[in-house]
């Protein structure tokens, strides 16, 4: 009995010393969830935050235009800070702090799931990163792993030059998964591995059919 209560007493103890740690850790890992930097004063990425995480990295980094890439949650009410209730949506905190917001179309496979067509969600987030108006970026799903990730690469192969090797590298890296970030998965291979970069970005991105292949423009040149 006495050894029951002493292990009882040891572990109300344990529990008692672990918990304030816990919960700070809890709070400030929802605050400003996997945020990352991408690349300085251009791209940001991270998780659903907290409205005031929102607001720290507005400020801190010139934010201009926050992306939210959730179709199941086009809006999100956000609490404060953790365990708080709701208290603004993401937009109306944009808006509330000069900053553009955009919801990108759901990143899904095509019908029929053709992995060599081009998704809208491509186009959409190639015209934003062709308008230098928009930086810098913070862009964000729900965990800040996989959709971002996703559209990370694509920069990283549009902006910054990197092969497929290496913006695959980089995803497993950051939380997407060494088996999923492979060929078994086909949002993989429609969004990085059949990836073309276009080689510009700047006045628009063009008219894309499958993916990589560009649209002549009627006006002459390419668009």
């Amino acid at each position: 009995m006495r050894n029951a209560l002493r292990w009882a007493l040891g572990a109300a103890a344990v529990a008692v010393a672990l918990a304030p740690p816990a919960v700070a850790y809890r709070a400030q890992y929802l605050h400003q969830k996997r945020f990352r930097e991408v690349e300085a004063g251009k791209l940001y990425r991270s998780g659903q935050m907290t409205a005031n995480g929102f607001r720290e990295a507005i400020d801190k980094y010139g934010i201009r235009t926050v992306v939210n890439l959730q179709h199941e949650n086009p809006d999100p009410l956000l609490p404060n800070n953790w365990l708080g209730k709701g208290v603004i949506h993401e937009r109306a905190l944009c808006e509330q702090l000069g900053v553009k917001y955009v919801l990108i179309t759901p990143d899904v496979l095509p019908p029929g799931n053709t992995v060599d067509t081009e998704p809208e969600a491509v186009r959409e987030w190639l015209s934003l990163l062709a308008d230098e108006a928009s930086y810098p970026i913070l862009l964000h799903c729900k965990a800040g792993l996989h959709r971002t990730g996703r559209l990370t690469a694509i920069y990283r192969m549009e902006k910054g030059g990197w092969d497929h090797g290496a913006a695959l590298r980089e995803l497993r890296a950051n939380g997407y998964g060494y088996v999923m970030a492979s060929e078994q998965d086909d949002f993989i291979v429609q969004f990085v591995q059949n990836y073309k970069p276009r080689g510009f970005t700047a006045a628009a991105v063009g008219i894309a059919g499958p993916i990589g292949v560009l649209v002549p423009n009627p006006e002459g040149g390419r668009k």
